[in-house]
């Protein structure tokens, strides 16, 4: 048993009677209320899932572990000479709650090295789809082919115990993590660039190998790195992380599940922001003939667009009440990289008009940019000019997080999810007389 895996499982040893005692002492205790808006909304805001992966503070943004993310990208190691640090560094952390020491992170980049190797027919399922799919599309029907090399469904339909459930899980999670630079890289090749494979490098850190692979050189790597970690988690209720959530719930592989939260980040309303960013900058770009608008000018663009009834794409969060510290990450960098790019310098001078003028609409609860406001531009500054792809490089990371806490939820025994409906009318009643129960 490796090193991390031994910790895990002490971790995991330690963590069951938290959980036990819950649910038997205080397993009625009322921790939230539930309103007709938020049961007909969404189930928007109802405390109800548990993860001990992250968690979106409305002032501070996501946590890992309890750590910022500015804490988060100071502690981790970081290959030599680079800025930013080990993706395989941030799984060790979200699955144990502690940084890696050297030998610890070199175990864990090791892991990750070693099951990189796709097998041939992953490659022939991603060859059969015709030229114009949407890589998304190729991206969730190539992991879920990866399902018959499930050890947790062996290992389930030989009658092994619950409380070693999380082991083989931790073995599918590692398995299918290590390959997916691989598989995004391959679709991409297929889809844009004529089909010509980059083969993997065994020297290469899993991010830093996949910019290999996509054929994009330095800083690319860094830029990787920075993404699959930004976007590792979010909590368990957005639509991707619920989704893996929700189908690992019922006993699934992790290979079932995570092709489910792929085929929900697909969804325009969740994955596809970046985009929207992308064309609206572009559009502006368009309209100024490739100049720097002026102040007055970038604040008329703006307005014009609230007047015609759309939102500034990249602004504003449900959760959030100050500037997301993802989008911030990204403009440290942006401004040591990239700062003559004249997207950014769009994505900048917003940054300085944006949030006083919907402070002023008054309809924005949170006139800050989130994630999606800068993501995109510096996918597209270093060639991915590709809008269906950016999905997928946030599926990669998005995977990392949800993952691990898949192996969190076999390790705890969480049941099955099975909320309850009511009908429109039952919640009519319920509206007339709030004491009726359904």
């Amino acid at each position: 048993m490796t090193h991390v895996k031994q910790q895990l499982h002490e971790k995991i040893l330690a963590w069951r009677p938290r959980t036990e005692k819950l649910l038997k002492d205080y397993g009625e205790v009322v921790i939230d209320k539930v309103t007709i808006s938020q049961v007909v909304g969404g189930m928007r805001g109802i405390k109800s899932l548990v993860t001990d992966i992250s968690y979106l503070d409305p002032e501070e943004g996501i946590r890992y572990r309890g750590y910022t993310l500015h804490e988060v990208f100071e502690m981790l190691p970081k290959p030599k000479g680079a800025e930013m640090p080990f993706v395989e560094g941030l799984y060790y952390l979200l699955l144990t709650g502690e940084v890696p020491n050297a030998k610890q992170l070199e175990e864990m980049v090791d892991e990750f090295s070693k099951r990189r190797i796709l097998p041939r027919y992953v490659y022939d399922v991603i060859d059969s789809f015709p030229s114009f799919s949407h890589p998304m599309t190729i991206f969730s029907a190539a992991i879920l082919s990866l399902s018959r090399e499930s050890f947790f469904f062996r290992k389930y339909h030989a009658g092994a115990s619950k409380l070693d459930y999380w082991d083989y899980t931790y073995e599918d999670a590692l398995n299918l993590l290590a390959k997916l630079p691989e598989i995004g890289a391959y679709i991409y090749r297929k889809l844009y660039r004529e089909g010509k494979r980059i083969q993997s490098n065994p020297n290469l850190d899993m991010a830093a190998n996949f910019a290999h692979m996509m054929g994009i050189p330095k800083p690319y790597d860094e830029v990787s790195r920075m993404n699959f970690i930004i976007h590792a988690d979010h909590e368990s209720g957005n639509v991707s992380a619920h989704a893996g959530h929700l189908v690992s719930s019922s006993l699934s592989d992790i290979y079932l599940s995570i092709s489910s939260m792929i085929n929900g980040l697909a969804g325009p309303l969740h994955g596809l922001a970046n985009q929207e960013v992308l064309k609206w900058l572009q559009e502006l770009s368009k309209q100024m003939a490739g100049k720097i608008p002026t102040e007055d000018e970038m604040k008329k663009y703006v307005w014009d667009t609230l007047n015609d009834g759309y939102v500034i794409p990249g602004y504003g969060h449900a959760v959030l009440r100050k500037t997301d510290p993802r989008y911030t990450l990204q403009r440290e960098f942006c401004l040591k990289n990239m700062k003559d790019d004249i997207l950014f310098k769009y994505t900048d001078l917003l940054y300085k008009v944006v949030p006083d003028i919907l402070r002023e609409q008054g309809k924005a609860k949170n006139p800050w940019p989130n994630v999606d406001a800068q993501s995109g531009i510096i996918h597209w500054h270093y060639g991915i000019e590709e809008y269906d792809f950016y999905t997928v490089l946030f599926g990669i990371g998005r995977a990392i997080g949800v993952c691990a806490n898949i192996v969190w939820d076999r390790a705890l025994g969480y049941p099955l999810e099975r909320p309850k409906s009511v009908t429109t009318e039952m919640l009519e009643k319920m509206a007339q007389d709030p004491k009726s129960k359904a």
